[in-house]
């Protein structure tokens, strides 16, 4: 799959693993890879990421997902759903931290393993890179670029597609900003 990669591509996947060794994670998340995305220049993808205005709000990204991490990566949607059923996530996250510490419900390191320092991929974030391989080849795309994995990101639910979505960056919206008005349908 990787031989399909452009070299934009190419350069998000190895940035998401850079992204993951200095937040200290154990593998590569869907967060990771989108950060890479939100640090290219000079591409398709980031023309499309500022045209939606998602350049300019970097750090509100990073600060909601931040925020996810705190809520043991429990997307919005999740909190409200457990809201309903009478579960106060923001009371028990206050709680835990309290007696815990700051981020006791974020992702806990394992130890690491001598034998390897290389960062596995996550398996969401596997899905993802097998996503972007489908929606490339429903387009009739013979490469897979950094704007496939954009696009993936934004198709899968979760936390990191909530978060674009937040910040106006949903399926649709990439869509049309890539490939234009008469493609996004």
């Amino acid at each position: 799959m990787f031989e399909r990669f452009t070299k934009d591509a190419r350069d998000t996947v190895e940035k998401s693993v850079l992204q993951a060794e200095r937040a200290g994670a154990d593998s590569v998340t869907e967060e990771h890879l989108l950060l890479a995305i939100l640090d290219q220049r000079d591409t398709r993808t980031a023309r499309a990421c500022a045209a939606l205005g998602v350049t300019d709000r970097h750090a509100s990204i990073r600060d909601a997902l931040a925020d996810a991490r705190r809520r043991a990566g429990l997307s919005r949607a999740d909190a409200e759903a457990l809201a309903g059923l009478g579960i106060d996530v923001a009371e028990i996250v206050a709680r835990v931290e309290e007696t815990h510490g700051a981020g006791a419900l974020g992702p806990q390191r394992a130890p690491r393993r001598w034998w390897s320092s290389r960062r596995p991929f996550g398996p969401a974030a596997r899905e993802t890179l097998v996503a972007s391989l489908r929606i490339a080849a429903g387009r009739g795309d013979r490469e897979i670029g950094s704007e496939h994995l954009l696009l993936a990101l934004t198709a899968r639910p979760g936390v990191v597609s909530e978060v674009l979505a937040e910040h106006g960056a949903t399926h649709a919206a990439v869509r049309r900003a890539v490939y234009g008005e008469e493609r996004a349908a």
